[in-house]
């Protein structure tokens, strides 16, 4: 048995949306260190592209600038990618939102972007996607899809994102429904669901790690070798038998808290 055909990736293409910054740039960097040929990421910001670029090189890491919650942001990055290239065998369908608010003050603004992006965005784009998954798609070597939930969607937090934790949950179930599916094609569909990791949307991670990790049977907050190798055994052969599962990647907060931590929970 050959480790490196197990969990190598070498010559695939990917693509990682929100893959500037946070866990997309974890997921980008571990791809890339698998032997991935190319990894496509999308931001909004064209900057926070350019940055992540320069870090690993153009000839590597693509971007497509695109507003993936609106219909035609997807269909955009959908065309963007076609016009490059063949087949895509990794989607990894990062881009979220969170939105936190007093249950008595909850907009219905916060409500729409966050259940949008965060559940219809990778519904409909794996959708506009299809086609070049499926080139890339066989028995031998099936395409892969990764949902990034969260432990949110596997357990209750004490704030107030209730439209966040709603949508994780159901990305969860549609992780598998869409894996039922996909694998009549060839298509893998996973999820990761991340626990307290530093990041532009778990700020009390990145700005205070020590406090988060208190609450953490591990004892400390994920990085970025963490994240990574989630997704390299998943997107690799090593995962190819593992079919509409969700990952939990959280050092323990959801299957290891006992009693004695819920007084300092962590988490996303």
């Amino acid at each position: 048995m050959d480790i490196q055909s197990l969990f190598g990736l070498d010559g695939r293409v990917a693509l990682v949306t929100g893959g500037s910054r946070g866990i997309g740039k974890m997921f980008v960097e571990g791809l890339l260190a698998a032997g991935c040929a190319r990894v496509y990421i999308s931001a909004r910001k064209a900057a926070q592209m350019e940055e992540t670029i320069g870090e690993f090189g153009a000839d590597r890491v693509i971007g497509i600038q695109a507003d993936l919650s609106q219909m035609d942001g997807m269909q955009h990055l959908a065309d963007e990618l076609a016009a490059r290239e063949e087949k895509l065998d990794i989607l990894i369908n990062n881009a979220g939102a969170a939105w936190g608010q007093d249950f008595l003050e909850f907009s219905e603004a916060g409500w729409h972007r966050t259940m949008d992006l965060n559940v219809k965005t990778p519904f409909f784009l794996t959708q506009k996607l299809h086609g070049l998954l499926a080139a890339a798609a066989s028995p031998a070597r099936p395409a892969k899809v990764i949902h990034v939930s969260s432990i949110d969607g596997l357990r209750i937090n004490p704030w107030e994102t209730y439209a966040y934790q709603a949508s994780k949950a159901a990305v969860i179930q549609l992780t598998r429904r869409m894996a039922a599916r996909l694998i009549t094609d060839n298509i893998v569909v996973t999820s990761i669901a991340p626990g307290a990791f530093a990041s532009e949307m778990n700020r009390a991670a990145k700005d205070a790690p020590d406090a988060s990790a208190a609450g953490i049977p591990a004892k400390r907050i994920g990085t970025k070798e963490d994240m990574a190798a989630a997704a390299i055994y998943l997107c690799s052969r090593a995962g190819d038998y593992v079919v509409g599962e969700t990952l939990a990647v959280d050092g323990g907060i959801v299957n290891a808290l006992l009693p004695s931590h819920f007084a300092n929970p962590a988490g996303e």
